[in-house]
């Protein structure tokens, strides 16, 4: 658990603006050169009001309570725009093209073209000159940077989070119903999917029970992981020549698309899944309807959801599935970015606005927020144990105060938490642990013209044939057909733009 720090961080920032003023004044009368106006004009201990365009992860956004102890920490009054995850794309897109925008706007989404087209368009203030002037910003590692900035240029302060966070949770308590141990293969993995399926893991002597849990896209549901663990390179592939190599142009995704249209043929997979968004898809799991989730890092809020449903529920988490090659992969979101805080210049209009916003972001990585966005009030929503390890008191009352400000933290990295949960805990040492495999994306730090104008139009060719293909509708044929319409429709474009750029990033 983190150490519990008693500072007045606001006083002796005050104080130290006093002597700057003090000094300036003096030099000033003595014949000093005089200072610029932005440098009169930014004030980093002013109340700011902040209107801030952030993703909602939970259900429902959150009450008053500790939105009122962020805006005394940081010295702010702030107006969320919460936009549900399962129409972020859409929201955020539209409100791009509108110009309706926020002073800050969460873009998670940094292969959408419209995302990628308004950033390089200058919609967006450049900030990379400016984080190493905070204490907390200017601990973003390089690698961070360059992974988040576009042809060179950061258009707002990276997320950080941990390197890799998927892997599979699984119904413990099913697993032991059925004599069953934890799977350690993708053969030992499509086994539990049926036994979960077909043997009465609930033991309610009905036909009710599916393996895996799934949702309405590649990415972030099932496919994306199975991948990683067939070895399918993470985007694209870059040999030693520097030639790329999409990855649904290689065996290891074909594998993959067979492996899971096998699981829905057999109906071991949600058959629903096309059409099934996030929060669904937790629910079906903490209703007992299915019993393996992807993504380590739902852990608690599935724990939560099955509170008074399944208080029977266990939980396993599963981080390490070898592939074919006896080896283990697990693919990496974004080199660890989680996408921008960006700053649009039509609400941000001077750099003084701007420098003020950064002061409120870098307080938002101060311990205290942190402490806040992550448990709450201590005493009140969480406590910490003898050996510091932390713990909700009140799941409920933890879900509706504080859940939504979680995936709004800047950095989920800087500080340390031991978690009073066992199972949470394990998750988290599992997520540190996936750093040691994980397969990183090549082109996270190149630029595309093609990529950045219909990068996701391209896409969606791809994901379209894959969920067909898992459902029967096309065979192999049709998709090396989906897939070479991919390449005439720019795709080639897209790989040799890759190339020129992969090229002149080695020089």
């Amino acid at each position: 658990m983190i150490k519990k720090m008693k500072k007045n961080k606001r006083k002796a920032a005050a104080l130290s603006a006093l002597i700057a003023s003090q000094l300036l004044l003096a030099a000033c009368s003595s014949g000093g050169e005089k200072a610029s106006s932005e440098t009169e004009k930014f004030d980093p201990n002013s109340k700011v009001d902040v209107s801030w365009t952030a993703i909602l992860h939970t259900p429902s956004t959150p009450t008053d309570t500790i939105l009122k102890k962020i805006e005394e920490e940081t010295n702010s009054n702030i107006k969320f725009n919460w936009v549900p995850d399962a129409s972020k794309e859409e929201r955020i897109t539209a409100a791009l093209a509108s110009g309706e925008l926020s002073d800050i706007i969460s873009l998670t989404m940094l292969t959408n073209s419209s995302v990628r087209q308004s950033l390089k368009a200058g919609m967006f203030w450049e900030v990379g000159k400016y984080l190493d002037d905070y204490d907390n910003l200017k601990q973003i590692s390089e690698e961070m940077r360059t992974a988040a900035s576009i042809e060179g240029k950061l258009y707002g302060v990276p997320f950080q989070k941990d390197l890799a966070r998927s892997g599979l949770l699984l119904r413990k308590d099913w697993l032991d119903n059925l004599g069953l141990k934890a799977p350690t293969t993708l053969e030992e993995l499509y086994e539990v999917a049926k036994a979960f399926t077909e043997g009465d893991p609930d033991g309610n002597g009905k036909d009710d029970t599916v393996g895996f849990g799934d949702r309405n896209e590649l990415r972030y549901g099932n496919f994306k992981t199975l991948s990683s663990y067939f070895g399918t390179p993470n985007g694209w592939a870059v040999d030693e020549n520097g030639k790329f190599t999409a990855e649904f142009e290689t065996q290891a995704y074909k594998d993959t698309m067979e492996y899971s249209r096998k699981l829905y043929e057999n109906g071991y997979v949600d058959k629903d899944f096309a059409v099934t968004p996030k929060n669904d898809q937790m629910e079906k799991f903490a209703q007992g309807k299915t019993g393996i989730f992807t993504g380590l890092v739902g852990i608690t809020g599935l724990k939560n959801l099955a509170q008074g449903i399944q208080n029977e529920m266990e939980i396993v988490p599963v981080n390490k599935i070898k592939g074919p090659d006896g080896e283990y992969h697990i693919w990496s979101e974004n080199s660890g970015i989680g996408g921008l805080m960006a700053f649009p210049k039509s609400e941000v209009k001077t750099e003084a606005e701007l420098k003020r916003l950064l002061q409120f972001v870098n307080d938002l990585i101060d311990e205290e927020v942190f402490m806040l966005m992550t448990g709450g009030i201590e005493g009140e929503h969480y406590e910490v144990g003898e050996n510091g390890e932390f713990k909700i008191l009140d799941n409920e009352k933890w879900q509706q105060d504080v859940q939504p400000f979680s995936s709004s933290r800047p950095s989920e990295i800087t500080h340390n938490i031991i978690d009073g949960d066992p199972d949470k805990q394990l998750v988290n040492e599992q997520i540190k642990e996936n750093a040691e495999f994980a397969v990183l994306d090549p082109t996270v730090p190149l630029e595309s013209q093609t990529a950045s104008e219909r990068g996701t139009e391209l896409e969606k060719i791809i994901i379209d044939a894959t969920i067909k293909y898992i459902m029967g509708d096309i065979d192999e044929k049709g998709f090396d057909a989906e897939v070479e319409k991919w390449k005439k429709s720019g795709g080639d474009s897209m790989r040799e733009e890759f190339e020129a750029a992969y090229e002149k990033a080695n020089k």
